[in-house]
């Protein structure tokens, strides 16, 4: 596991959004533009694969008809 995908939701998204100001700011060098692009997209598919993992430990929740949470099912990241 990189340094990247060990960042949490919060940590990731955080960085993205830095990155699309500094780069809507339109004060970076070309370089450093791709650079930062590059990290940003690295930076968006974390948070999907993120999300995915959370949406599907969600669904694996079993609600009964009061609402109630009864269970859930075992869970496996490597399924989804």
């Amino acid at each position: 596991m990189t340094e990247e995908t060990q960042k949490t939701f919060e940590e990731a998204l955080t960085e993205l959004e830095n990155i699309v100001r500094s780069l809507e700011s339109g004060r970076v060098q070309l370089e450093q533009a791709v650079e930062a692009y590059e990290k940003g997209i690295k930076l968006k598919q974390i948070c999907e694969q993120k999300l995915a993992d959370a949406k599907a430990r969600i669904d694996k929740l079993t609600i009964n008809e009061n609402g109630e949470i009864t269970g859930k099912e075992a869970f496996d990241v490597e399924t989804v």
